[in-house]
């Protein structure tokens, strides 16, 4: 790979991903040894807008102390090795859905992948909060939930009969019954725990995936499926308990997130 020499991309280092991708960029001689610092290290830096890196990846250009942000900063450190990635999102309509994607990855980091508790008391990298994108997480998590869910009740005889409007129902639906018990909380603490919330359910979607393919292969019976669906809800609870700690928020949270679940059944049959 060809080294981009004298640049250091600031990232958040309780971001997994973040931690993952800049890593592979140096291992990969993408960056060198210098590549990359984490962001609590670079607060007195005098060539980032650090408002602006918490939201958006700065790569920060060492030697003309200079800084680009965002889908920019990946942009120039994979197209320094791969040109033709650069002549393509140089077109105005690539360059576009690239950033719109970045933005909604990096705006929802923090509902896709919550910081763990700050035991170091470092500076965190902390996105501002975009509602416009927390909303279209929301709406997003809820689809892929609920077209996975409905494609699963085929291995769940009982509830095989339900539409995809169902499903939905019971995807967005969560999001109203819970926010109910957290009626003394603003707004941002709401939307911020459904995006949790949503995470969660995502995450159980794609847990279901792997059953979804091998029944393409082989035949599952009820028993199967329904264990397995078990197993996912519980692995879903577990996560769903560990955020609502990470949050801070009330652990009633969790006994209405099963009660959800059991009045949807109640009235489902």
């Amino acid at each position: 790979m060809k080294t981009l020499a004298n640049q250091t991309l600031i990232y958040d280092e309780d971001c997994p991903l973040c931690r993952v991708y800049t890593a592979g960029f140096v291992k990969a001689g993408m960056l060198d040894a210098n590549g990359k610092k984490p962001f609590s290290q670079m607060q007195s830096c005098p060539y980032i807008d650090v408002s602006r890196a918490a939201n958006e990846i700065a790569l920060v250009d060492t030697k003309n102390g200079k800084a680009i942000y965002g889908i920019d900063s990946l942009l120039a450190v994979l197209g320094n090795s791969f040109p033709w990635i650069a002549k393509i999102s140089k077109f105005a309509p690539v360059h576009f859905g690239l950033r719109k994607v970045y933005s909604f990855i990096s705006y929802n980091r923090k509902v896709i992948m919550p910081n763990p508790k700050n035991t170091t008391k470092h500076v965190e990298c902390l996105p501002d909060f975009n509602f416009k994108y927390r909303i279209a997480y929301l709406i997003f998590a809820t689809f892929l939930t609920a077209i996975t869910l409905h494609a699963y009740a085929a291995f769940l005889p009982k509830i095989a009969g339900n539409n995809l409007a169902t499903e939905l129902v019971l995807a967005s639906a969560q999001i109203v019954f819970q926010a109910i018990f957290l009626f003394k909380y603003d707004v941002r603490t709401i939307v911020n725990y459904a995006g949790n919330l949503m995470t969660v359910s995502l995450f159980g979607a794609i847990l279901l995936t792997p059953m979804l393919i091998a029944g393409e292969f082989f035949h599952i019976n009820e028993f199967v499926g329904t264990n397995y669906f078990l197993l996912v809800a519980t692995i879903m609870f577990i996560e769903h308990f560990r955020r609502v700690e990470l949050l801070g928020l009330p652990k009633i949270l969790c006994a209405t997130w099963i009660l959800y679940r059991l009045l949807f059944l109640f009235f489902l049959f």
